[in-house]
């Protein structure tokens, strides 16, 4: 895989890029906020102290509400699909979903899901089963989705994090309660043409007293089974889930700057028939029936204390647990299976201001605890009813960290911090020798972002993270495989600089664009991959070196009448050991998207354009056969009609059309072609009072 084999998409990049910069150049320098912000203008809340996404020395996507609504999503994956350096690997089903950033993850080789954090409202989130996917919920549940890219986030959630960090932030009774109103409901509904999909969704909020809201909402989605491209069907793509969400908050303290929020979110799906395999069509493994259940329960508190310049804290225990249970499975000699696991967490962080001489700082530091059980279980055979290759266990661990962020003169902006965790890991079963093992790791780092003018600013970043194997590459074994008992942690080094421009009042009054370039480079070793399958070695073992790097450029404008985004990522990776390409890179890929707004019909419209190039390596296509993919193009439609006066004032109607030319393709990062054209609808109802 070469970098010359997206020389057009890099083009369009660097014309787009060029015209920001002299667009920008005769702007007005004045660096203050226009009234239609950009995508890089939005705040984020997950990278220490919160600021707009563009002042991050880090690459940062903040996918807001809106880009939700307009996405028309039915799995999580489509709220990603405009993000620089993030892919969806595994495939299109609602349970075969899983994460790629920045070339880490794949759904052919264990522990992935452990290299990317995922995140709901503070909640560490995990799932790892054989030909399944990693994260299971519902688009409608969330009003946010913050993507850090890079190892840079393990400070403050984790060593591991060598891909980067996904928060989820779920809605809340505020969001749909309008100013003088004490409450307000909202009724969706949604049809998708691509396997006649529907979704029938409801919103309630009520300010009960002045103090405290609730909110409640309910989901119900189902679709039959998805056609390709070709005219084939996506086998096992069929589904129906029930999802929903619970959460009340509570306001008090002066100036009601204290909060107290507890959520539940519960989401499950059941299915007869349906194919074992979900990360991507492998007749071989059969049918199996399914039942999914994934629960998450928060308790939080949050304090920011505008007189008290010492105190700006967040604390937090949650709950989750996800369970898959599974019967008829015509997988080796398994009767029922049942997989999941259970996880308690608690976090408590703070913030501190204070200055020093010309340097104002913002001092984060805090601690984490989770205690994790791995369960694992099959009625046969009977003499040992543990899964070997899920092998049951727990784990215990400890997470302090401290992240510095000095300010000089609201120009030079200073971030160093460091990470140390502790891990305590016991297998259910001894049975082939597995013992308590003891892990740490430690995750420092160091970020500069410099604002040469108002406009303009570079940055750039060192990062260090170290990954401790999980219970699964811990324990796991088969009658020819033994546990891995001795793996070491695996690391990252990584270096990232770009440089961040932004312009007012360009074309039109209150208007803006901005646009941000990362490149990244990182040095990965010790990485850990399944043995061949030779009798008497580990499962795992530590054979893994790896470099990856590339680029990326995320850039919007945005105006009373018009606005636009681009979206590139391009990136190598080498197994150094093999000294042969990596399959988990993603082929190089260009996503624009221009729109136009009618603002006194109260009307937008527009089109995406996904040009990805050609690349010679990848997973192994669903009907086996060479890696390589080549080059493709897609382009969607969309529109949406949201009046906020008159006798329609609450609706919102959306249609779009996926895939307009029904291109027919294969992502080299998923193992199936391509869904055809799709026309969505959604119409929405919000009522007051």
């Amino acid at each position: 895989m070469r970098l010359v084999r997206s020389q057009a998409a890099a083009l369009m990049c660097g014309v787009a890029l060029g015209v920001v910069s002299v667009q920008a150049g005769a702007a007005q320098t004045l660096n203050v906020n226009a009234s239609n912000v950009t995508l890089l203008e939005r705040l984020v809340i997950g990278a220490g102290k919160a600021k707009v996404a563009i002042d991050t020395p880090q690459a940062v996507t903040v996918v807001n509400q809106d880009d939700i609504d307009a996405a028309q999503a039915t799995t999580i994956g489509d709220v990603l699909s405009t993000v620089p350096g993030v892919t969806l690997i595994g495939s299109e089903r609602v349970l075969g979903e899983s994460f790629n950033i920045r070339g880490i993850g794949t759904a052919e080789t264990s522990g992935d899901e452990a290299r990317i954090v995922v995140n709901v409202d503070g909640a560490k989130k995990f799932y790892e089963q054989y030909r399944m996917g990693s994260f299971f919920s519902d688009p409608e549940l969330y009003k946010q989705v913050e993507v850090l890219r890079g190892p840079a986030s393990s400070t403050l959630y984790g060593s591991g994090a060598l891909g980067g960090v996904i928060n989820f932030t779920t809605k809340d009774a505020a969001d749909f309660i309008q100013d003088g109103r004490s409450g307000a409901a909202r009724l969706q509904t949604q049809y998708s043409s691509n396997g006649s999909g529907t979704l029938v969704s409801g919103v309630l909020a009520q300010q009960v007293n002045e103090t405290f809201d609730i909110l409640a909402t309910g989901n119900w989605r189902r679709s039959d089974a998805l056609t390709l491209a070709n005219g084939n069907t996506l086998s096992g793509s069929d589904f129906a889930s029930l999802s929903g969400l619970v959460k009340g908050t509570a306001h008090f303290g002066d100036n009601d700057e204290q909060a107290l929020r507890l959520s539940y979110q519960r989401w499950s799906s059941n299915a007869d028939n349906q194919d074992y395999a979900q990360t991507g069509t492998a007749a071989m493994f059969g049918k199996v029936d399914r039942d999914v259940l994934d629960q998450t329960a928060v308790l939080s508190y949050e304090n920011a204390d505008s007189d008290n310049p010492w105190v700006d804290l967040k604390a937090n225990v949650s709950f989750f647990d996800t369970a898959v249970s599974q019967t008829k499975s015509a997988v080796g000699t398994f009767g029922t299976a049942d997989y999941g696991y259970r996880t308690w967490q608690a976090n408590i962080e703070n913030t501190s201001e204070f200055d020093t001489g010309a340097w104002a700082h913002y001092l984060t530091y805090g601690v984490q605890t989770s205690f994790q059980d791995r369960v694992g279980y099959t009625t046969l055979p009977a003499a040992d009813p543990g899964i070997t290759t899920h092998p049951e266990g727990q784990e215990k661990r400890l997470g302090l960290f401290m992240q510095d962020e000095a300010i000089l003169d609201e120009r030079l902006t200073v971030i160093a911090g460091v990470r140390g965790d502790f891990a305590w890991q016991t297998p259910k079963r001894t049975t082939r020798g597995e013992v308590d093992i003891n892990d740490s790791a430690i995750s420092p780092k160091l970020a500069v972002l410099y604002d040469l003018t108002d406009n303009f600013s570079v940055f750039g970043s060192l990062a260090h993270t170290e990954r401790m194997p999980t219970l699964d590459e811990r324990y796991q074994y088969n009658a020819t495989k033994t546990p891995s008992l001795n793996l070491q942690k695996e690391s990252s080094n990584s270096f990232e600089a770009g440089f961040a421009l932004s312009g007012y009042e360009l074309v039109q009054e209150g208007d803006q664009a901005s646009v941000k370039v990362t490149g990244f480079y990182s040095d990965l070793t010790n990485m850990i991959e399944s043995s061949p399958s030779v009798a008497g070695n580990p499962y795992h073992r530590n054979i893994g070196q790896a470099t990856i790097y590339g680029l990326e450029v995320e850039g919007a404008y945005e105006s009373e009448s018009l606005f636009s985004r681009i979206a590139y990522s391009a990136m190598v990776g080498t197994d150094d050991i093999a000294n042969k390409p990596l399959t988990s890179i993603p082929a190089h890929k260009l996503v624009l998207t221009l729109g136009a707004r009618v603002p006194e019909y109260e009307l937008e419209y527009g089109v995406k354009a996904t040009l990805v190039a050609a690349t010679d390596t990848g997973v192994t296509p669903a009907a086996g056969g060479s890696t390589a993919t080549n080059g493709y193009a897609t382009l969607d439609l969309f529109s949406s009609w949201k009046p906020t006066s008159g006798a329609f004032a609450g609706t919102e109607l959306r249609a779009s059309i996926d895939n307009v030319t029904n291109a027919d393709f294969r992502d080299n990062q998923q193992a199936d072609r391509s869904t055809g054209r799709t026309f969505k609808l959604s119409l929405a109802k919000q009522f007051d009072w």
